[in-house]
């Protein structure tokens, strides 16, 4: 089979596409003939070595996948043939076949393309942890979100709604990304230049009750500064790269609170927690109350370029390798 191989730790650019024999199911696993692979930003993080789990080299980039089941466990209720999206965890996603845990594999709505679903799980039910588990989002609350155009950020626009948010409002840096987040359900979009203060103008002073930030860096004092009384600022990455600080004497005085959303590390402490997210995700996609995602589509042999997009952060909305 051909995949999208880390040799060595030098970014993106080292993924290299090789012939590697075909995986063997595990005692548990499900054989999965992939169609598309999807892409996020732990992925730049392991090609130089930095994520905080560091797969042997050399090591299969991705770690989300959907396509057609080929084998699966006996008395599983998956099926040969059966539409399916995955997590195989860390690495093994972008070959033409992996081998997902029966617990993170997931039966796709009809109405969902195996290119979309290639870009569900890891951010739609990130951002479903956020929102739900350590946001306490509640009914008509409003949202801001952080590089509102990238895989995070977009998953965010398209589900925050349906989730409760009564208001979603985008940050992004320029005008063309601005219409990537309208186009994925925004009800408002400022650009990052003046953001503050603009918000503060659309919420007549008020701020916002939950800040989604998968950015971090220099923005973050003013995200807090941002928020609402009893307001959640809600620490999901650090595409900036730089890790920010906060003063707790901003939080006394504000009453408001900064709260990690770590969904690989809950997902891992927590067995069944996969279960339950998308018994509450998939029928809110099959109804259309969360609409799919719409993904940027490369090739398979274009794999270095697909994760380089999110390094140099000119992706916008999720970002998917097609191996079928």
């Amino acid at each position: 089979m051909r995949a999208a191989q880390v040799g060595k730790l030098d970014g993106p650019s080292a993924i290299e596409i090789v012939d590697l024999p075909e995986p063997v199911a595990y005692p548990g696993g499900v054989l999965i003939d992939v169609h598309a692979a999807g892409i996020a930003f732990p992925d730049v993080l392991m090609t130089r070595g930095l994520y905080q789990m560091k797969p042997g080299l050399p090591f299969v980039v991705g770690g989300e996948v959907a396509g057609v089941v080929r084998e699966a466990p006996e008395g599983s209720s998956l099926r040969p043939g059966d539409r399916v999206a995955a997590l195989t965890m860390l690495g093994n996603g972008v070959a033409e076949v992996a081998v997902s845990p029966e617990h993170a594999v997931f039966k796709l709505p009809d109405n969902v393309s195996l290119e979309a679903g290639a870009g569900i799980l890891f951010n739609d039910l990130t951002v479903h942890f956020c929102l739900t588990k350590r946001g306490r989002i509640t009914e008509g609350e409003t949202v801001l979100v952080h590089g509102a155009a990238g895989g995070i950020g977009t998953s965010t626009l398209r589900m925050a709604r349906a989730l409760g948010a009564g208001r979603v409002i985008a940050v992004v840096s320029t005008e063309a990304k601005a219409q990537v987040a309208k186009a994925n359900g925004a009800t408002d979009v400022v650009l990052t230049e003046g953001w503050l203060a603009a918000v503060k103008e659309l919420t007549d002073g008020r701020g916002v009750d939950i800040v989604l930030d998968p950015v971090g860096g220099d923005r973050f004092t003013d995200s807090i500064r941002c928020l609402a009384g009893g307001g959640r600022l809600l620490v999901v990455g650090f595409t900036a790269g730089e890790i920010p600080t906060v003063k707790v004497n901003r939080l006394l005085l504000k009453n408001v609170e900064v709260v990690g959303a770590a969904w690989g590390e809950w997902v891992m402490s927590h067995p069944t927690y996969l279960a339950e997210q998308w018994a509450e995700v998939e029928p809110l996609l099959a109804s259309g109350a969360i609409p799919a995602p719409d993904p940027v589509l490369y090739p398979l042999d274009k794999t270095a370029e697909a994760v380089a997009a999110l390094d140099n952060r000119t992706a916008t909305g999720k970002v998917v390798v097609q191996l079928r």
